[in-house]
């Protein structure tokens, strides 16, 4: 019997399919072991060592000590006892630097006494398969060992800066190699758009009627000098630039000269240029372009793409129970598609759309100077299994991103698209001032070529026939002419600061610096924003203030590290390790303790940690005294400053303030609230105790009583974010401050039912579960019943159909509105609406068999938590560290014992 172990357990299932009896296949479940993730984790021998922390030792060659996860123990238990009926293992992991990482911790973890073989593919079907058992190999030593290199410079670089971090900055933060560059470029695009000065220019756009294709023309020139756009305009000042040769319009300016040519005798057609162009189709998806396409198109995050890609990868159920893999392997820089593919698509194409629309392969180069994730671009693994044949069985995302890889795989082979563009230049002449120009564009595709497949094939703006000495007059003139000028509009305009990055824009930023690799993009940004040194907002990536100060203090005092083309440098001798060039121990040797004009990390930290001081982010100065205001990180909040010393006023900034928004003006408001909440608005009557009016982190809120070292903590109540703190008064205070108020019992449960007022506003509870409410008005007002009926519908989702009974159950079954789209249910079972654009039309027939696959799926999960339950109750062995030390002599020599 052959074992053949994959990463995943559903790659698994694929490939068992595809193989007789002779094979066993079994998934590892990713990485089997890695650098101690903790203290714990880090084995008693090595614990007194003055490296332990790292998990590597600096002094004897970068030595790792590798553990095996408290998770993967019971898998590697599994591949044990596999191994152990097995007569030859087979690596099947990857083919990327993190698979034969993979491959090759099996090896050093099972320690197989068989022949081992690796084999890679690029997709998974049966005919992928068969060819990468013919074609087996060694375990890639220089590859493992660039996977290695940059985890163990990924553990260096972050344990030894992120304790500068927590020092200087807050604890619990991170540095991270590739991370830190990805916030450098997220932080400075951000301080570009707060120096951005914005200017304001205007133009004019001529209306112009015709027959059969009306158009617009808009002004161009005054004179001789061309008119100024945004682009003319330095972003740092506002100010015009080569202001001597452009034409800048104000609102009069343009206003008067609008006024003017509305009067002009007819204008006359003084140019007209046609030209042939060609669109030629982009190159089938690589990892980036995939995300950046699935973001803009598909509205899907990196993350999400890559969920959903990994699903098509691993392979789906087709019909008559057939699984198999829809696409090649998703994470790749590599444009090349396999002779195989080349050949399919061709066909396809003629067969579909005619011999015009294919002249033989098209080939593309691939951009990155070392693609070396895979070898093959993103691509269907059958390029004849169409979008719409295949999204009957997959979920909505899944089958959105398959046609968006199929289509562009199919249009990357197809002809140019020949599109006909037309500029026609209008001379008007007004009876006082310099003749204008003005400028029409269109365009007619002539030849729809690869826009069959992508869309784009219709035209785009089509122009009249005009001929140059044409007269355009006013409506209403008796001259006969092509066109006529119906109205003519002034605009004004305002340059915009350059935009914020997206998830995919910032991949794409990243992609062209050479920073990272396809399988690092997607959790590169999640880190960031998990660490809450960036926040998305509307799509956008906004750093927060502890990003800010994590960037400034690494900038300012390591900048060698966050520089961009020193970590792409880094990457190329990543990619030099992996082709062998490159020794790897001498590669981290340098980087650690420094070699030549190399300082080292680790001197380097050692020589500027006593000069660094707690960063301060700048944003402007105290309207009241003109000291400098900044922003400093507190151990739990960020607050704005005024001055420094004794004498410094603070005050906390609201979590969801961001840096835009913190004006002088808005800095003053919060610093003078800040100082208002010092004194009461008046006392309890009741008890006597002082009330304020304060604002947290999370807005404004009432106070009762004071604040002391010893004494209980005092009442407090949010008042609602949007609420002004000066309109704030005595009696207002008091209805608040006797919140919670009890409104009654819940009959069913038994348990009281509440109306209060909370952080994300008012609400009212039964038994931990809260219904919001509209206005904090109604808390004083709402009964028990109603109460109790917000809470109950406050989850309830929309209806979009009624089937009726179910006809064995009786249970009605409803078409909802989902989260992520519509679904059927039947009170048990949801099943996703796969293939079906209206789901108003869905019928009780289509919708049974849905449900009874999603009850089949629903049993499933049922009976595999059962078993697993079932095998925990089983007698618990010792817990012992599975560690091991990587010894110097190389996966070559190792593998070369097991050879066949």
């Amino acid at each position: 019997m052959k074992l053949i172990i994959v990463e995943s357990p559903a790659k698994s299932r694929t490939i068992e399919k595809f193989l007789g009896p002779g094979y066993t296949v079994a998934a590892s479940y990713g990485h089997i072991r890695d650098l101690p993730s903790s203290a714990a984790e880090v084995p008693a021998a090595y614990k007194k060592e003055p490296w332990a922390r790292l998990g590597v030792n600096p002094e004897d060659d970068f030595a790792p000590v590798y553990v095996i996860s408290a998770d993967s123990k019971k898998h590697v238990t599994n591949l044990k006892k596999l191994l152990k009926g097995a007569d030859e293992l087979l690596l099947a992991t990857d083919e990327d630097r993190e698979g034969e990482a993979i491959s090759w911790h099996i090896l050093e973890v099972l320690e197989p006494k068989i022949p081992v073989r690796r084999i890679t593919f690029h997709e998974i079907t049966k005919t992928a398969i068969q060819k990468a058992l013919e074609a087996p190999r060694d375990v890639d030593d220089n590859v493992v060992r660039a996977q290695e290199s940059r985890r163990i410079l990924d553990r260096l670089f972050g344990y030894q800066l992120s304790p500068v971090l927590w020092k200087k900055v807050r604890t619990k933060l991170s540095a991270g190699r590739v991370q830190s560059v990805a916030l450098r470029l997220v932080v400075e695009r951000e301080e570009e758009r707060l120096a951005f000065k914005t200017a304001e220019y205007w133009d004019l756009e001529a209306q112009f009627q015709a027959d059969e294709h009306p158009f617009t023309a808009r002004l161009h020139e005054v004179g001789e000098k061309r008119v100024a756009q945004g682009k003319d305009f330095d972003g740092e000042t506002g100010e015009l630039k080569n202001a001597a040769k452009l034409a800048h319009l104000d609102g009069a300016t343009a206003r008067g000269l609008a006024d003017r040519l509305s009067a002009a005798t007819p204008w006359t057609v003084e140019r007209v240029e046609c030209k042939e162009t060609l669109k030629r189709p982009s190159p089938p998806f690589i990892t980036s372009t995939l995300q950046q396409a699935a973001s803009s198109r598909l509205g899907l995050t990196p993350r999400r793409t890559m969920q959903a890609a990994q699903r098509l990868y691993e392979g789906v159920e087709l019909g008559g129970g057939e699984r198999t893999g829809l696409i090649t392997y998703m994470r790749t820089d590599s444009v090349t598609l396999s002779g195989e593919a080349l050949g399919d698509a061709e066909r396809l194409i003629r067969d579909t759309w005619g011999p015009a629309y294919s002249k033989g392969p098209r080939f593309y180069r691939t951009k990155a100077k070392a693609a070396q994730e895979a070898h093959e671009a993103i691509r269907p693994t059958d390029v004849f299994r169409r979008p719409e044949q295949a999204a009957k069985f997959l979920e909505r995302e899944e089958a959105a991103l398959y046609k968006l890889i199929w289509e562009r795989t199919v249009a990357s082979q197809m002809t140019d698209a020949v599109v006909d563009r037309t500029a026609v230049d209008l001379r008007a002449v007004p009876e006082t001032g310099e003749p204008c120009l003005f400028r029409a564009n269109g365009s007619v595709v002539r030849f729809a070529g690869f826009l069959k497949v992508t869309g784009g094939d219709r035209d785009e703006s089509v122009l009249p026939a005009m001929s140059e000495g044409d007269p355009l007059p006013s409506a209403g003139s008796s001259t006969k002419a092509p066109a006529y000028l119906a109205a003519l509009s002034p605009e004004g305009h305002e340059t915009t600061p350059p935009s914020r990055f997206s998830e995919a824009s910032l991949i794409k930023q990243l992609e062209e610096a050479g920073i990272g690799r396809p399988s690092t993009y997607a959790p590169t940004i999640s880190t960031i924003i998990a660490r809450e040194y960036v926040l998305k907002k509307k799509g956008s990536l906004v750093p927060t203030f502890v990003g800010m100060a994590v960037l400034r203090l690494l900038r300012d005092h390591f900048p060698h590290y966050v520089d961009v083309a020193f970590t792409a440098h880094m990457e190329d001798d990543l990619d030099l390790i992996a082709s062998g060039e490159v020794n790897w121990k001498e590669f981290l040797h340098g980087f650690y303790h420094g070699e030549g004009e190399q300082i080292g990390l680790l001197k380097e930290i050692a020589t500027r940690l006593p000069d660094i001081d707690y960063p301060a982010i700048p944003v402007g100065a105290d309207l009241e005294t003109g000291a400098p205001l900044t922003v400093r990180i507190g151990r739990t909040n960020a607050y704005i400053q005024s001055g420094s010393g004794d004498d410094a006023r603070r005050a906390t900034l609201p979590v969801d303030l961001l840096i835009d928004e913190l004006t002088p003006e808005k800095a003053q408001e919060i610093l003078l609230t800040r100082e208002r909440s010092r004194e009461p608005i008046g006392a309890d009557p009741e008890s006597g105790e002082s009330i304020y009016v304060m604002t947290g982190p999370f807005g404004p809120y009432l106070q009762l009583g004071e604040v002391t070292d010893d004494g209980p903590k005092p009442k407090r109540v949010s008042i609602g974010k949007g609420t002004d703190t000066a309109t704030v008064d005595l009696e207002f205070a008091l209805r608040l401050l006797s919140l919670p108020r009890e409104l009654g019992v819940d009959p069913e449960s038994g348990k009281k039912v509440r109306a209060g007022l909370g952080r994300f506003g008012p609400y009212v509870e039964c038994n931990r579960v809260y219904a919001g409410v509209d206005d904090v008005n109604v808390l004083f007002t709402v009964t028990t019943e109603e109460a109790l009926e917000r809470i109950r519908t406050k989850n309830k989702k929309p209806v979009l159909k009624d089937l009726g009974p179910h006809p064995e159950t009786g249970v009605d079954v409803q078409v909802i509105k989902g989260r992520y789209g519509a679904y059927v249910t039947d009170g048990v079972a949801n099943a996703t609406l796969r293939g079906i654009e209206d789901p108003t039309t869905l019928t009780m027939e289509q919708a049974l068999p849905l449900l009874a696959e999603a009850a089949g799926r629903k049993g499933k999960k049922k009976t595999r938590k059962k078993v697993a339950k079932k095998k925990t109750t089983k007698k618990k062995t010792a817990k012992k560290a599975t560690t091991k030390k990587v010894t110097k002599k190389t996966v070559a020599k190792k593998t070369a014992k097991k050879k066949v």
